[in-house]
């Protein structure tokens, strides 16, 4: 198995983008008041407590290929809890509002930090909101300074605004209300990160469509694609209250 293997997809399991240290800008850890002109967008995102999911998640890069388990678990707004495994498990991940915790079985090796440690260590600035709005396929909202600019196009509703140096772009299908593309694009750079959403199925008990596909897409201006694809298998929302087991093993070595 690649070494660099276990991050990759977690890097890939959170929807991440290596292409530029600016693609997603830095923000707070709370979440931002709506901006004007926001009660004019149409999507209708996922209301949870507890949500389970589990699938499979593929990796296409130039240097790897390769398909593995994928397992996450969510308390909305509070606590992230993801593994990866191809056959063992490879990576656990436990990431709060203000903590980051990943514990790398192969290499026995753990990490351990704030969003700032994280950021450091794929080279991408990360929030816990926008983490769980990707991976929810939920709309992103513009900072409450910003105004989007809107546009319904038939049955899609397009929206747009810039925030740090990136244009933000969403895609929302008005007959499920629900985001089917984030696109978000660095100027300075023309680095290109977009998300894709497909294959809805209602969730109970709210019935809102929850897409079963994920297509992740970086693409740098200068290098070459890289995708994700995620395909979901069973997705349970609020059945159970959810433990989010983590404990790093003993004479584990912490990455700094």
């Amino acid at each position: 198995m690649n070494k660099c293997f276990p991050l990759v997809l977690l890097w890939m399991g959170l929807l991440l983008s290596s292409c530029s240290s600016k693609i997603f800008p830095t923000k707070s850890a709370t979440t931002p008041a709506p901006a004007k002109g926001s009660e004019l967008v149409k999507a209708k995102n996922l209301d949870f407590r507890y949500l389970k999911a589990k699938g499979k998640i593929k990796i296409d890069m130039p240097q790897l290929q390769q398909s593995a388990n994928l397992n996450v678990r969510m308390r909305k707004d509070s606590a992230i809890w993801l593994s990866v495994s191809l056959g063992i498990e490879g990576v656990r991940a436990y990431i709060t509002r203000d903590s980051v915790q990943v514990i790398n079985y192969l290499q026995k090796e753990y990490y351990a930090g704030d969003y700032a440690y994280l950021s450091r260590l794929l080279n991408v600035p990360v929030t816990f909101d926008r983490v769980q709005a990707l991976l929810l396929g939920n709309y992103l909202p513009a900072e409450a300074s910003t105004t989007p600019k809107i546009n319904d196009q038939g049955a899609m509703q397009q929206v747009e605004f810039q925030e740090g140096g990136v244009l933000i772009t969403q895609l929302i299908e008005l007959t499920r209300n629900r985001v089917q593309q984030i696109k978000l694009a660095e100027q300075q750079t023309q680095n290109l990160f977009t998300v894709d959403f497909s294959d809805f199925r209602p969730l109970a008990p709210s019935a809102v469509p929850f897409a079963y596909a994920v297509l992740v897409q970086a693409q740098p201006a200068k290098g070459k694609l890289a995708t994700a694809t995620i395909n979901y298998r069973n997705i349970d929302v609020d059945q159970e209250r959810l433990s989010f087991p983590f404990s790093v093993p003993k004479g584990y070595v912490r990455k700094k």
